[in-house]
């Protein structure tokens, strides 16, 4: 059995500039809105200069795109390595929890960072754009997972999309709650997937019209 290669010094110290730029750009986009926070605002709050953070980001919205990238990564891993036997709705849930368990432990700040996400038109559209892909890549292991042919059947799409819209719905739900308002992260997800369980757990196999 092999291991991934240790990170180097340098490697450690770009990934800890990164998650701070990332951090304090969500934080200030949260609080002051996407369109009034300027790089350099973000960048000061960072402690690093404006030259820096384009070495990391080319804008404002491509921290919240590469912030997105890393929850589509998170969920699709997260499914991955779900056992064999374990129903698709479960699995999917599993998954998508990857994406939200965060916020459990800071929910007030990661509650703006998802209504900035989804008040910000450019940002939705991004988000949007990202499940799309997130819908492509989770197909793929759900066919792996059942031996099913992603690029023919149909259940490998609709049970991604299931998952994703119960997804976006408990991202929704939650956001636009008061703060202790007695929306629980764990029961509102568990919840959204009750609702699509019957369907995803009703694997068909019936091939798509050529």
């Amino acid at each position: 059995m092999t291991s991934r290669p240790a990170a180097s010094l340098a490697q450690r110290k770009r990934q800890l500039v990164a998650d701070e730029l990332t951090r304090a750009a969500l934080e200030l986009l949260a609080d002051g809105g996407f369109d009034a926070v300027t790089v350099d605002e973000i960048a000061t709050a960072a402690g690093v200069s404006k030259r820096t953070f384009f070495r990391y980001f080319a804008s404002k919205e491509d921290v919240v795109v590469q912030f997105l990238a890393a929850l589509g990564a998170a969920m699709r891993e997260e499914l991955a390595r779900r056992p064999a036997t374990e129903a698709p709705s479960v699995a999917l849930r599993h998954a998508v929890w990857r994406c939200v368990e965060d916020c459990a432990g800071h929910e007030e700040r990661a509650r703006k960072v998802v209504r900035l996400v989804l008040s910000t038109p450019a940002l939705l559209a991004r988000f949007l754009e990202r499940q799309a892909q997130w819908r492509d890549e989770l197909a793929v292991q759900l066919a792996e997972r059942l031996g099913l042919d992603a690029g023919r059947e149909l259940y490998p799409r609709l049970a991604a999309d299931m998952a994703l819209a119960a997804f976006h719905t408990v991202l929704q739900r939650w956001s636009t709650a008061d703060a202790g308002g007695g929306v629980d992260l764990v029961v509102l997800t568990r919840d959204s997937f009750a609702v699509v369980a019957p369907a995803l757990d009703a694997v068909v196999r019936t091939s798509a019209p050529a």
